[in-house]
């Protein structure tokens, strides 16, 4: 059952990877100016997945390691809503910049970059975490499914920038590589919670406080389920992602 895991983790590594390159390469060859393409339907299961695994796995085992460990203060939900409350600084910060200057501005590529950058690196570390085969398999879903528009829309972000050829092919590639070290970092501090037992606890709740975010404000409103009312096809698959995280929960 170890191998597997191990196999399965480390064929997410080269599937996410090559995922974000491919989607993001296009962009760069072909200077895309027609707007980012969304992929909504995909984006809807993602954000259900998301919600479901932060809600119900991430916080509640971060939480229930925290007590075992005899922490009343409930720490787990203080990292994660500082984590919420932190890309929602970012992406506040990075529209409050869209809106007063030029939407073709470097800056705005840099700050996407960074945001981008951060979801998936925590994203991998959750994936990396997992010790449950079912749960590694629809994050991994999740995250392609998230990383393919992400990586789309930052690839065509930077191609409309005015950042040097050079400097945007090197934030892309960055930004591919995050999600695998991600990967790597909580593969690694798995194997090492012998050593310290509030090292699981405390990523679990910041992968928590990722996924909420991913879950909702980010992840809705590119799916449009925060811009556009009633639409009932979109909402159906974030309750699809959703029930998923809740059934896996029942063996794990």
């Amino acid at each position: 059952m170890l191998t597997n895991l191990i196999t399965i983790k480390l064929l997410s590594i080269l599937i996410i990877f090559c995922t974000a390159l491919f989607a993001g390469v296009y962009p760069f060859l072909k200077k895309w100016r027609s707007g980012v393409s969304e992929f909504p339907l995909g984006q809807a299961l993602a954000s259900g997945v998301f919600l479901g695994a932060g809600l119900i796995h991430m916080l509640g085992d971060a939480n229930a390691d925290f007590m075992t460990l005899h922490y009343n203060y409930p720490i787990a939900f203080v990292i994660a809503g500082s984590v919420f409350l932190l890309f929602l600084a970012l992406e506040h910060l990075g529209n409050e910049f869209y809106e007063h200057k030029d939407k073709h501005h470097s800056g705005f590529a840099i700050i996407a970059f960074v945001l981008l950058s951060i979801h998936s690196l925590f994203a991998g570390a959750a994936l990396g975490l997992s010790s449950n085969l079912a749960i590694v398999l629809v994050l991994l879903a999740a995250i392609v499914a998230h990383k393919w528009a992400a990586s789309f829309a930052l690839a065509t972000q930077i191609t409309q920038s005015g950042l040097d050829q050079k400097v945007g092919w090197l934030l892309f590639f960055i930004f591919t590589i995050m999600t695998p070290l991600g990967i790597y970092i909580g593969s690694t501090i798995s194997t090492a919670l012998n050593n310290n037992a509030l090292i699981e606890p405390i990523f679990n709740a910041i992968a928590a406080g990722t996924f909420l975010y991913l879950g909702t404000l980010h992840g809705l409103s590119r799916s449009f389920m925060l811009n556009k009312c009633c639409d009932l096809k979109n909402f159906t698959y974030v309750i699809i992602g959703f029930t998923i995280m809740a059934v896996v929960a029942i063996w794990t």
